[in-house]
């Protein structure tokens, strides 16, 4: 069993956490394009690759994947998803399963209207959202939502340009300002090319700020949720976390899971609000929120692994052990030369 991580970045806990899952039996790879990415450090092989921009990107992975016989492609960038979930068919004509929903599937995650579209429709609660500035003050005006407002990139990645606001002059400064900034950073890649409707604003929640990890097999039946509540954030992901048994957010895990259909594992970010869980996103791979998961007793990638190798999953890999408290901290990896 070889697997392979892509944009693998500052990821050394997933490569840990996949090579402890082949054992013996396999090794984990890792590519990324810059040769200073520390998980490269850690993987039984680096690779560097183009950018995921570049027109090549899909077929030096098609290359490597041929060449090392790789049976499973874990992709970990929002920008790669829907390239990967588009080539996702040429990927097995290689002989490798990329972990990745079917297209229709990742544009509902990374599209927050989509998202916001698709929860209405399934009867899961989520925020008030608008996609234009008319809309939102027109909802003002009829007492649809009240201030604070949060504005966001409607295709985003990473926390990026995500801003509150609390008067009508701030909302409409910020909203222009944002139409100003999104074409040239790297949200205009993922815009789709309509920068017109590029920005959502959502209604502030007040709750607690609780992160899921739902899981659905290679069919997309959904499988478990486990869930953990957000101590604090760092650079748009976990810093710190206490892993929690939530009935409430099981139940809407499930309702996720089983009206999504999504390959693997989907990072969902939620509010427990004192009328109950209200979803806010969902981002269509492992999430920088999954250690508290894993290292609470969950184990994503030797179920995924069990699937690929087409053997029974143990149902303990689910579970967590619940009111854990933990925390990232920050290490120092020495990089090998010329990878």
């Amino acid at each position: 069993m070889k697997v392979l991580l892509t944009c693998a970045g500052r990821r050394n806990y997933l490569v840990r956490y996949f090579r402890e899952a082949v054992g013996n039996n396999g090794k984990v790879f890792a590519a990324d394009n810059s040769e200073t990415a520390s998980a490269l450090q850690e993987a039984d092989r680096a690779f560097i690759v183009p950018p995921v921009s570049a027109a090549n990107y899909t077929k030096v992975l098609r290359e490597i994947c041929e060449e090392q016989s790789i049976k499973l492609i874990v992709p970990l960038n929002d920008l790669e998803l829907p390239i990967l979930a588009a080539e996702s068919g040429k990927f097995s004509d290689a002989g490798a399963k990329v972990l990745i929903s079917p297209t229709e599937i990742i544009e509902i995650c990374l599209d927050k209207w989509k998202t916001y579209c698709f929860l209405r429709e399934n009867h899961i609660p989520t925020p008030v959202t608008y996609l234009s500035l008319a809309e939102v003050e027109a909802g003002l005006l009829k007492r649809e939502v009240t201030f604070p407002l949060v504005l966001k990139p409607r295709w985003g990645t990473a926390s990026l340009y995500i801003h509150t606001v609390n008067t009508i002059e701030e909302l409409r400064d910020v909203y222009a300002l944002l139409r100003k900034l999104l074409p040239n950073s790297i949200i205009g890649q993922l815009s789709c090319g309509d920068l017109e409707h590029a920005i959502v604003i959502q209604e502030a929640l007040d709750g607690v700020e609780c992160g899921m990890d739902i899981l659905n097999n290679l069919s997309g039946q959904f499988q478990g949720t486990v869930a953990r509540q957000k101590i604090s954030m760092r650079a748009g992901e976990t810093d710190r976390a206490i892993t929690l048994n939530d009935e409430s957010l099981r139940k809407i895990g499930r309702d996720i899971g089983e009206k999504l259909h999504h390959i693997g594992n989907v990072d969902c970010d939620v509010f427990l609000t004192d009328s109950g869980p209200v979803v806010l996103e969902m981002n269509p791979r492992f999430g920088g929120g999954y250690p508290f998961s894993h290292e609470a007793g969950a184990n994503f990638p030797a179920i995924i692994i069990a699937w690929i190798s087409g053997q029974p999953a143990n149902p303990a890999w689910l579970e967590t052990i619940p009111d854990l408290v933990m925390s990232k901290y920050e290490l120092v990896k020495i990089h090998k030369r010329n990878i």
